[in-house]
Protein backbone atom coordinates (compact mmCIF):
# COMPACT_ATOMS: atom_id res chain seq x y z
CA UNK A 1 0.00 0.00 0.00
CA UNK A 2 2.38 2.40 0.99
CA UNK A 3 6.81 2.13 1.55
CA UNK A 4 6.93 0.65 4.88
CA UNK A 5 9.54 3.38 6.27
CA UNK A 6 9.01 4.38 9.58
CA UNK A 7 10.74 7.86 11.81
CA UNK A 8 11.17 7.96 14.54
CA UNK A 9 9.60 28.49 26.21
CA UNK A 10 7.27 29.68 24.77
CA UNK A 11 5.28 33.24 25.55
CA UNK A 12 1.39 33.35 26.73
CA UNK A 13 -0.64 35.66 26.24
CA UNK A 14 -4.32 36.33 26.04
CA UNK A 15 -6.34 35.78 22.22
CA UNK A 16 -9.78 36.78 22.02
CA UNK A 17 -11.86 34.98 19.73
CA UNK A 18 -11.67 37.83 17.32
CA UNK A 19 -8.05 37.32 16.28
CA UNK A 20 -8.86 33.52 15.20
CA UNK A 21 -8.55 32.28 11.45
CA UNK A 22 -11.69 30.54 11.64
CA UNK A 23 -10.87 26.67 11.24
CA UNK A 24 -14.20 24.67 10.44
CA UNK A 25 -14.57 21.48 9.02
CA UNK A 26 -16.66 18.64 7.34
CA UNK A 27 -19.37 17.97 9.95
CA UNK A 28 -17.61 19.33 12.92
CA UNK A 29 -16.50 22.39 10.48
CA UNK A 30 -14.54 22.09 7.48
CA UNK A 31 -14.26 25.40 5.60
CA UNK A 32 -11.83 27.10 8.54
CA UNK A 33 -9.53 23.85 8.18
CA UNK A 34 -8.90 25.15 4.83
CA UNK A 35 -8.75 29.06 5.59
CA UNK A 36 -11.27 32.30 5.26
CA UNK A 37 -10.76 35.37 3.95
CA UNK A 38 -7.44 36.70 5.07
CA UNK A 39 -8.06 40.30 5.12
CA UNK A 40 -11.40 39.96 7.19
CA UNK A 41 -9.99 40.34 10.71
CA UNK A 42 -13.08 39.65 13.61
CA UNK A 43 -12.78 42.95 15.80
CA UNK A 44 -12.68 42.23 19.41
CA UNK A 45 -15.67 40.38 20.83
CA UNK A 46 -16.83 40.84 24.53
CA UNK A 47 -20.55 38.64 24.28
CA UNK A 48 -23.20 40.94 23.62
CA UNK A 49 -21.76 44.06 22.36
CA UNK A 50 -22.75 45.53 19.21
CA UNK A 51 -22.13 43.54 16.13
CA UNK A 52 -23.50 45.23 13.67
CA UNK A 53 -20.47 47.20 12.67
CA UNK A 54 -18.47 43.97 11.67
CA UNK A 55 -21.52 41.02 10.39
CA UNK A 56 -22.73 41.06 6.68
CA UNK A 57 -24.63 43.65 5.33
CA UNK A 58 -27.89 41.74 5.43
CA UNK A 59 -31.22 43.96 6.12
CA UNK A 60 -33.20 40.34 6.82
CA UNK A 61 -30.90 39.20 9.61
CA UNK A 62 -30.81 40.24 13.24
CA UNK A 63 -27.25 41.22 14.48
CA UNK A 64 -26.61 37.80 15.82
CA UNK A 65 -28.14 36.44 12.28
CA UNK A 66 -25.83 38.82 10.36
CA UNK A 67 -22.75 37.63 12.46
CA UNK A 68 -23.41 33.78 12.24
CA UNK A 69 -23.58 34.56 8.24
CA UNK A 70 -20.20 36.11 9.08
CA UNK A 71 -18.79 33.53 10.17
CA UNK A 72 -19.69 31.70 7.09
CA UNK A 73 -19.00 33.63 4.71
CA UNK A 74 -15.47 34.26 5.82
CA UNK A 75 -14.57 30.93 5.73
CA UNK A 76 -15.20 30.62 2.15
CA UNK A 77 -11.80 30.64 0.06
CA UNK A 78 -10.53 27.11 0.43
CA UNK A 79 -13.62 25.34 1.30
CA UNK A 80 -15.51 26.72 -1.74
CA UNK A 81 -12.42 26.48 -3.91
CA UNK A 82 -12.21 22.65 -3.26
CA UNK A 83 -15.92 21.68 -3.65
CA UNK A 84 -16.09 23.46 -6.72
CA UNK A 85 -12.87 21.61 -7.89
CA UNK A 86 -13.18 18.30 -5.98
CA UNK A 87 -10.76 15.59 -6.96
CA UNK A 88 -12.04 12.04 -8.34
CA UNK A 89 -9.98 9.43 -10.08
CA UNK A 90 -12.31 9.36 -13.02
CA UNK A 91 -14.45 12.24 -13.43
CA UNK A 92 -11.99 15.14 -12.33
CA UNK A 93 -8.55 13.88 -12.00
CA UNK A 94 -7.02 17.13 -12.39
CA UNK A 95 -9.18 18.40 -9.33
CA UNK A 96 -8.12 19.24 -5.79
CA UNK A 97 -6.62 16.91 -3.69
CA UNK A 98 -8.18 17.18 -0.07
CA UNK A 99 -4.62 16.82 2.65
CA UNK A 100 -6.63 19.53 4.87
CA UNK A 101 -9.28 18.11 6.58
CA UNK A 102 -8.96 15.53 9.54
CA UNK A 103 -11.20 12.78 7.99
CA UNK A 104 -10.45 9.21 8.40
CA UNK A 105 -11.11 8.18 4.36
CA UNK A 106 -9.17 4.61 5.03
CA UNK A 107 -11.56 1.67 6.76
CA UNK A 108 -14.89 2.59 4.12
CA UNK A 109 -14.93 -1.31 3.03
CA UNK A 110 -14.91 -2.23 7.67
CA UNK A 111 -17.25 0.20 7.79
CA UNK A 112 -19.82 -0.18 4.88
CA UNK A 113 -19.67 -4.09 5.74
CA UNK A 114 -20.68 -3.65 9.20
CA UNK A 115 -23.51 -1.16 9.00
CA UNK A 116 -24.73 -3.49 6.64
CA UNK A 117 -25.28 -6.38 8.72
CA UNK A 118 -29.02 -7.56 9.07
CA UNK A 119 -28.44 -6.68 13.20
CA UNK A 120 -28.03 -2.99 11.96
CA UNK A 121 -31.80 -3.00 10.50
CA UNK A 122 -34.37 -2.41 13.26
CA UNK A 123 -37.53 -0.28 13.63
CA UNK A 124 -39.54 -0.32 16.35
CA UNK A 125 -42.26 2.18 17.67
CA UNK A 126 -40.10 3.70 20.47
CA UNK A 127 -37.39 4.66 17.57
CA UNK A 128 -40.02 6.84 15.77
CA UNK A 129 -41.06 8.21 19.00
CA UNK A 130 -39.54 11.14 21.12
CA UNK A 131 -36.82 9.77 23.86
CA UNK A 132 -35.25 10.77 26.69
CA UNK A 133 -33.24 13.85 25.30
CA UNK A 134 -30.05 12.36 26.81
CA UNK A 135 -30.66 9.68 24.48
CA UNK A 136 -32.25 6.37 24.63
CA UNK A 137 -31.43 4.32 27.65
CA UNK A 138 -30.16 0.96 25.58
CA UNK A 139 -27.43 3.43 24.00
CA UNK A 140 -26.13 4.99 26.92
CA UNK A 141 -25.62 2.12 28.65
CA UNK A 142 -23.82 0.60 26.03
CA UNK A 143 -21.48 4.46 25.63
CA UNK A 144 -20.92 4.01 29.72
CA UNK A 145 -20.23 0.26 29.26
CA UNK A 146 -17.38 0.97 25.70
CA UNK A 147 -15.95 3.81 27.43
CA UNK A 148 -15.11 2.34 30.72
CA UNK A 149 -13.39 -0.21 28.44
CA UNK A 150 -11.75 1.44 26.38
CA UNK A 151 -11.27 4.39 28.44
CA UNK A 152 -10.00 1.97 31.27
CA UNK A 153 -11.59 3.62 34.14
CA UNK A 154 -10.91 2.30 37.45
CA UNK A 155 -14.79 1.50 38.09
CA UNK A 156 -17.59 1.34 36.03
CA UNK A 157 -18.90 4.07 34.75
CA UNK A 158 -22.65 5.16 34.94
CA UNK A 159 -25.36 5.78 32.25
CA UNK A 160 -26.96 8.61 34.34
CA UNK A 161 -23.87 10.58 33.67
CA UNK A 162 -23.48 10.23 30.37
CA UNK A 163 -25.86 12.46 27.21
CA UNK A 164 -25.63 12.02 23.34
CA UNK A 165 -26.00 14.13 20.74
CA UNK A 166 -25.36 15.06 17.08
CA UNK A 167 -21.55 15.44 17.23
CA UNK A 168 -19.26 17.38 19.23
CA UNK A 169 -19.68 20.94 17.53
CA UNK A 170 -22.75 20.87 19.00
CA UNK A 171 -21.55 19.07 22.50
CA UNK A 172 -18.83 22.05 22.44
CA UNK A 173 -21.62 24.77 21.84
CA UNK A 174 -23.84 23.27 24.23
CA UNK A 175 -21.13 23.04 27.20
CA UNK A 176 -19.64 26.52 26.47
CA UNK A 177 -24.01 27.46 26.87
CA UNK A 178 -24.65 26.24 30.03
CA UNK A 179 -20.99 26.52 32.10
CA UNK A 180 -20.13 30.33 30.88
CA UNK A 181 -22.03 33.72 30.57
CA UNK A 182 -21.75 35.70 27.43
CA UNK A 183 -18.15 37.49 27.39
CA UNK A 184 -16.32 34.48 29.61
CA UNK A 185 -13.61 32.60 28.27
CA UNK A 186 -11.75 29.66 28.38
CA UNK A 187 -8.13 29.19 28.53
CA UNK A 188 -6.85 26.97 25.39
CA UNK A 189 -3.13 25.98 24.46
CA UNK A 190 -2.12 26.81 20.70
CA UNK A 191 -2.15 25.93 18.40
CA UNK A 192 -5.47 24.01 18.47
CA UNK A 193 -8.22 22.95 16.22
CA UNK A 194 -9.80 26.24 15.62
CA UNK A 195 -13.32 25.72 14.76
CA UNK A 196 -14.21 25.40 18.48
CA UNK A 197 -14.32 29.30 17.90
CA UNK A 198 -17.19 29.13 16.42
CA UNK A 199 -18.71 26.31 18.33
CA UNK A 200 -18.32 28.26 21.85
CA UNK A 201 -19.16 31.59 20.60
CA UNK A 202 -22.17 30.87 18.15
CA UNK A 203 -24.55 30.30 20.66
CA UNK A 204 -22.74 31.60 23.77
CA UNK A 205 -21.11 34.29 22.85
CA UNK A 206 -17.94 32.19 24.80
CA UNK A 207 -14.74 33.88 24.19
CA UNK A 208 -11.06 31.33 23.80
CA UNK A 209 -8.11 32.78 26.11
CA UNK A 210 -5.16 31.36 24.37
CA UNK A 211 -1.92 29.94 26.11
CA UNK A 212 0.56 30.27 23.16
CA UNK A 213 3.09 27.51 22.95
CA UNK A 214 6.12 27.53 20.16
CA UNK A 215 8.55 25.02 18.99
CA UNK A 216 11.22 25.51 21.00
CA UNK A 217 12.98 22.97 22.74
CA UNK A 218 14.74 23.89 26.19
CA UNK A 219 16.01 21.19 27.70
CA UNK A 220 16.56 17.36 27.53
CA UNK A 221 13.21 17.15 29.23
CA UNK A 222 11.19 19.28 27.29
CA UNK A 223 9.52 18.87 23.86
CA UNK A 224 7.77 21.29 21.13
CA UNK A 225 5.11 23.32 22.03
CA UNK A 226 4.69 21.63 25.49
CA UNK A 227 2.04 22.63 27.98
CA UNK A 228 2.97 23.39 31.34
CA UNK A 229 1.23 24.49 34.46
CA UNK A 230 3.36 27.52 34.24
CA UNK A 231 1.87 28.53 30.98
CA UNK A 232 -1.70 27.95 31.91
CA UNK A 233 -1.21 30.18 35.45
CA UNK A 234 0.63 32.87 32.38
CA UNK A 235 -2.72 33.11 30.41
CA UNK A 236 -5.09 32.80 33.13
CA UNK A 237 -3.22 36.39 35.19
CA UNK A 238 -3.08 37.85 31.28
CA UNK A 239 -6.84 37.56 30.88
CA UNK A 240 -7.61 38.56 34.42
CA UNK A 241 -5.67 41.44 34.13
CA UNK A 242 -7.96 42.03 30.57
CA UNK A 243 -10.78 41.82 32.82
CA UNK A 244 -11.82 38.44 31.34
CA UNK A 245 -13.40 35.66 32.92
CA UNK A 246 -11.84 32.70 32.80
CA UNK A 247 -14.36 29.53 33.18
CA UNK A 248 -12.33 26.73 32.35
CA UNK A 249 -9.73 25.32 30.22
CA UNK A 250 -10.27 22.64 27.13
CA UNK A 251 -7.68 19.89 26.25
CA UNK A 252 -7.48 18.15 23.23
CA UNK A 253 -6.02 14.58 23.71
CA UNK A 254 -4.74 13.43 21.60
CA UNK A 255 -3.87 17.25 20.42
CA UNK A 256 -5.09 18.62 16.88
CA UNK A 257 -3.37 19.58 15.26
CA UNK A 258 0.32 18.28 17.06
CA UNK A 259 -1.16 14.95 17.66
CA UNK A 260 0.47 15.00 21.13
CA UNK A 261 -0.47 12.84 23.86
CA UNK A 262 -0.46 14.28 27.47
CA UNK A 263 1.05 11.92 30.27
CA UNK A 264 -0.96 10.98 32.64
CA UNK A 265 1.23 12.77 35.22
CA UNK A 266 0.71 15.90 33.08
CA UNK A 267 -3.41 15.33 32.74
CA UNK A 268 -3.01 15.25 36.98
CA UNK A 269 -0.92 18.80 36.85
CA UNK A 270 -3.54 20.21 34.82
CA UNK A 271 -6.64 19.12 36.69
CA UNK A 272 -5.00 20.00 39.77
CA UNK A 273 -4.51 23.69 38.54
CA UNK A 274 -7.90 23.78 37.25
CA UNK A 275 -9.01 22.80 40.61
CA UNK A 276 -7.22 25.44 42.24
CA UNK A 277 -8.70 27.99 40.64
CA UNK A 278 -12.39 26.70 40.45
CA UNK A 279 -12.08 26.13 36.52
CA UNK A 280 -14.21 23.47 34.26
CA UNK A 281 -12.21 21.16 32.20
CA UNK A 282 -13.14 20.18 28.86
CA UNK A 283 -11.40 16.95 27.73
CA UNK A 284 -12.12 16.24 23.56
CA UNK A 285 -10.87 12.95 23.48
CA UNK A 286 -12.57 12.40 20.08
CA UNK A 287 -8.98 10.64 18.31
CA UNK A 288 -8.48 8.22 21.78
CA UNK A 289 -8.74 5.02 19.82
CA UNK A 290 -6.43 6.59 17.32
CA UNK A 291 -3.35 6.21 18.71
CA UNK A 292 -1.51 3.24 16.11
CA UNK A 293 2.06 3.41 17.28
CA UNK A 294 2.55 0.35 20.02
CA UNK A 295 4.78 2.33 21.72
CA UNK A 296 2.88 5.54 22.37
CA UNK A 297 1.25 5.40 26.18
CA UNK A 298 -2.07 6.81 26.25
CA UNK A 299 -4.54 7.29 29.17
CA UNK A 300 -7.85 8.49 28.84
CA UNK A 301 -8.82 11.24 31.70
CA UNK A 302 -11.40 8.66 32.55
CA UNK A 303 -8.58 6.23 33.87
CA UNK A 304 -7.12 8.33 36.48
CA UNK A 305 -7.82 7.30 40.20
CA UNK A 306 -9.55 10.22 41.86
CA UNK A 307 -10.11 13.27 39.37
CA UNK A 308 -9.27 16.42 41.24
CA UNK A 309 -12.49 18.09 40.38
CA UNK A 310 -15.24 15.74 39.19
CA UNK A 311 -18.03 18.05 39.02
CA UNK A 312 -15.99 20.50 37.25
CA UNK A 313 -14.51 17.03 34.85
CA UNK A 314 -16.11 17.12 31.82
CA UNK A 315 -15.28 14.97 29.28
CA UNK A 316 -16.27 14.16 25.10
CA UNK A 317 -16.08 11.40 22.52
CA UNK A 318 -17.31 11.30 19.30
CA UNK A 319 -17.26 8.41 16.02
CA UNK A 320 -16.53 10.93 14.08
CA UNK A 321 -13.09 10.29 13.96
CA UNK A 322 -12.18 7.04 15.60
CA UNK A 323 -14.43 5.43 13.60
CA UNK A 324 -14.18 7.53 10.29
CA UNK A 325 -17.74 8.58 10.10
CA UNK A 326 -17.80 12.37 10.46
CA UNK A 327 -21.12 12.29 8.22
CA UNK A 328 -23.21 10.28 10.67
CA UNK A 329 -22.92 12.97 14.12
CA UNK A 330 -22.63 11.13 16.92
CA UNK A 331 -21.02 12.41 20.23
CA UNK A 332 -21.19 11.79 23.65
CA UNK A 333 -20.25 13.43 27.22
CA UNK A 334 -19.22 11.81 30.30
CA UNK A 335 -19.93 14.10 33.16
CA UNK A 336 -20.82 13.21 36.77
CA UNK A 337 -22.14 16.77 37.50
CA UNK A 338 -26.05 15.94 37.07
CA UNK A 339 -26.26 19.51 36.59
CA UNK A 340 -24.19 20.38 33.74
CA UNK A 341 -26.07 16.68 32.21
CA UNK A 342 -29.79 17.80 32.60
CA UNK A 343 -28.37 21.37 31.17
CA UNK A 344 -27.10 19.98 28.00
CA UNK A 345 -29.55 17.26 27.50
CA UNK A 346 -31.85 20.28 27.57
CA UNK A 347 -29.95 21.99 24.77
CA UNK A 348 -30.22 18.03 22.76
CA UNK A 349 -33.57 18.81 22.06
CA UNK A 350 -32.04 20.62 19.03
CA UNK A 351 -29.36 18.96 18.82
CA UNK A 352 -30.23 15.03 18.97
CA UNK A 353 -30.08 12.19 17.29
CA UNK A 354 -33.07 9.81 15.16
CA UNK A 355 -33.67 6.64 17.27
CA UNK A 356 -32.49 4.68 13.83
CA UNK A 357 -28.98 6.16 14.62
CA UNK A 358 -28.65 5.57 18.49
CA UNK A 359 -29.75 1.95 17.61
CA UNK A 360 -26.71 1.49 15.02
CA UNK A 361 -24.80 3.34 17.15
CA UNK A 362 -25.44 0.66 20.54
CA UNK A 363 -25.18 -2.02 18.05
CA UNK A 364 -21.70 -0.87 16.27
CA UNK A 365 -20.62 0.00 20.13
CA UNK A 366 -21.27 -3.08 22.05
CA UNK A 367 -19.82 -5.59 19.31
CA UNK A 368 -16.81 -5.96 20.93
CA UNK A 369 -15.45 -8.88 18.65
CA UNK A 370 -15.47 -6.93 15.95
CA UNK A 371 -14.29 -4.02 17.15
CA UNK A 372 -11.12 -5.79 18.42
CA UNK A 373 -10.39 -8.43 15.90
CA UNK A 374 -11.10 -6.55 12.52
CA UNK A 375 -11.64 -2.58 12.56
CA UNK A 376 -8.87 -1.10 15.57
CA UNK A 377 -6.20 -3.51 13.64
CA UNK A 378 -7.11 -2.45 10.40
CA UNK A 379 -7.47 1.15 11.12
CA UNK A 380 -4.46 1.23 12.54
CA UNK A 381 -2.50 -0.62 9.99
CA UNK A 382 -3.97 1.53 7.08
CA UNK A 383 -3.00 4.75 9.55
CA UNK A 384 0.44 3.61 10.24
CA UNK A 385 1.20 2.75 6.79
CA UNK A 386 -0.24 5.93 5.32
CA UNK A 387 1.61 8.30 8.25
CA UNK A 388 5.56 6.06 7.40
CA UNK A 389 4.43 7.45 3.50
CA UNK A 390 3.75 10.82 4.13
CA UNK A 391 6.78 11.13 6.40
CA UNK A 392 9.16 9.84 4.27
CA UNK A 393 8.11 12.25 1.54
CA UNK A 394 8.52 15.09 3.76
CA UNK A 395 11.90 13.65 4.78
CA UNK A 396 13.22 13.30 1.48
CA UNK A 397 12.33 17.09 1.04
CA UNK A 398 14.17 18.07 4.14
CA UNK A 399 11.57 18.93 6.07
CA UNK A 400 10.86 18.58 10.11
CA UNK A 401 8.21 17.58 11.18
CA UNK A 402 6.25 16.55 14.24
CA UNK A 403 4.52 12.84 14.36
CA UNK A 404 3.30 11.31 17.33
CA UNK A 405 1.72 7.96 16.12
CA UNK A 406 -1.92 9.44 17.24
CA UNK A 407 -4.56 11.27 15.15
CA UNK A 408 -4.83 11.56 11.05
CA UNK A 409 -2.08 14.46 10.91
CA UNK A 410 1.46 15.30 10.80
CA UNK A 411 2.50 19.19 11.85
CA UNK A 412 5.16 20.36 9.61
CA UNK A 413 7.68 23.30 9.48
CA UNK A 414 7.55 24.49 5.77
CA UNK A 415 8.73 28.24 7.55
CA UNK A 416 12.43 27.78 5.63
CA UNK A 417 9.73 28.32 2.31
CA UNK A 418 8.68 31.61 3.17
CA UNK A 419 10.53 35.03 2.20
CA UNK A 420 9.89 36.62 5.08
CA UNK A 421 8.44 35.16 8.80
CA UNK A 422 5.12 36.51 8.34
CA UNK A 423 1.57 34.84 8.39
CA UNK A 424 1.18 37.09 5.01
CA UNK A 425 3.95 34.79 3.57
CA UNK A 426 2.62 32.20 5.09
CA UNK A 427 -0.85 32.35 3.53
CA UNK A 428 0.65 33.18 0.04
CA UNK A 429 2.44 29.71 0.31
CA UNK A 430 -0.74 28.15 1.30
CA UNK A 431 -2.58 29.96 -2.21
CA UNK A 432 0.58 28.53 -4.44
CA UNK A 433 -0.72 24.82 -2.53
CA UNK A 434 -4.12 25.16 -3.68
CA UNK A 435 -3.22 27.24 -7.30
CA UNK A 436 -1.67 23.67 -7.74
CA UNK A 437 -4.36 21.49 -6.47
CA UNK A 438 -3.79 20.43 -3.17
CA UNK A 439 -5.67 21.44 -0.20
CA UNK A 440 -3.75 22.19 3.01
CA UNK A 441 -3.82 23.73 6.29
CA UNK A 442 -1.91 26.30 7.59
CA UNK A 443 -1.28 27.38 10.66
CA UNK A 444 -2.49 30.74 11.69
CA UNK A 445 -5.83 28.76 11.24
CA UNK A 446 -4.65 26.76 14.19
CA UNK A 447 -3.81 30.42 15.78
CA UNK A 448 0.09 28.97 15.82
CA UNK A 449 2.83 32.00 17.00
CA UNK A 450 4.89 30.99 14.31
CA UNK A 451 4.12 31.74 10.73
CA UNK A 452 4.97 28.82 8.31
CA UNK A 453 3.45 25.74 9.82
CA UNK A 454 1.39 23.24 8.14
CA UNK A 455 -0.98 20.26 9.07
CA UNK A 456 -0.52 17.41 6.34
CA UNK A 457 -3.95 14.75 6.95
CA UNK A 458 -2.29 11.27 5.62
CA UNK A 459 -6.07 9.13 6.33
CA UNK A 460 -6.81 8.70 2.75
CA UNK A 461 -6.18 6.25 0.12
CA UNK A 462 -2.61 5.51 -1.40
CA UNK A 463 -3.34 7.11 -4.89
CA UNK A 464 -4.96 10.08 -3.53
CA UNK A 465 -1.75 10.56 -0.96
CA UNK A 466 0.70 10.13 -3.76
CA UNK A 467 -0.71 12.17 -6.40
CA UNK A 468 -1.30 15.01 -3.73
CA UNK A 469 2.27 14.68 -2.27
CA UNK A 470 3.46 15.16 -6.09
CA UNK A 471 1.76 18.29 -5.87
CA UNK A 472 3.36 19.43 -2.42
CA UNK A 473 6.47 18.40 -3.92
CA UNK A 474 6.27 21.16 -6.98
CA UNK A 475 5.41 23.52 -5.30
CA UNK A 476 7.93 23.72 -2.81
CA UNK A 477 11.06 22.79 -5.69
CA UNK A 478 9.83 25.85 -7.37
CA UNK A 479 9.77 27.86 -4.44
CA UNK A 480 13.72 26.53 -3.37
CA UNK A 481 14.50 27.20 -6.83
CA UNK A 482 13.08 30.85 -6.95
CA UNK A 483 14.95 31.13 -3.49
CA UNK A 484 17.95 30.22 -5.16
CA UNK A 485 17.72 32.34 -8.28
CA UNK A 486 16.79 35.33 -6.12
CA UNK A 487 18.86 35.22 -2.92
CA UNK A 488 17.93 38.39 -1.50
CA UNK A 489 14.27 37.24 -1.12
CA UNK A 490 15.29 34.35 1.27
CA UNK A 491 14.95 34.54 5.00
CA UNK A 492 18.71 34.13 5.92
CA UNK A 493 17.04 33.15 9.22
CA UNK A 494 14.99 30.01 8.13
CA UNK A 495 16.07 26.85 9.87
Amino acid sequence: MFPQKESGAPATCMGPASTQDLNSSYGDGMAGECSRKPDQKLPELRGMGDLTMFSSDSSYLSSRGRMIKWFWDSAEEGYRTYHMDEYDEDKNPSGIINLGTSENKLCFDLLSERLSQQDMQWVEPSLLQYPDWRGHLFLREEVAKFLSFYCKSPAPLKPENVVVLNGCASLFSALATVLCEAGEAFLIPTPYYGAITQHVYLYGHVRLAYVYLDSEVTGTDTRPFQLTVEKLEMALQEANSKGVKVKGLILINPQNPLGDIYSPGELQEYLVFAKRHELHVIVDEVYMLSVFEDSVGYRSVLSLEGLPDPQRTHVMWATSKDFGMSGLRFGTLYTENQDVATAVASLCRYHGLSGLVQHQMAQLLRDRDWINQVYLPGNHARLKAACAYVSEELRALRIPFLSRGAGFFIWADLRKYLRKATFEEEMLLWRRFLHNKVLLSFGKAFECKEPGWFRFVFSDKAQRLRLGMQRVRQVLEGDAQMAEDSPALADPGAK
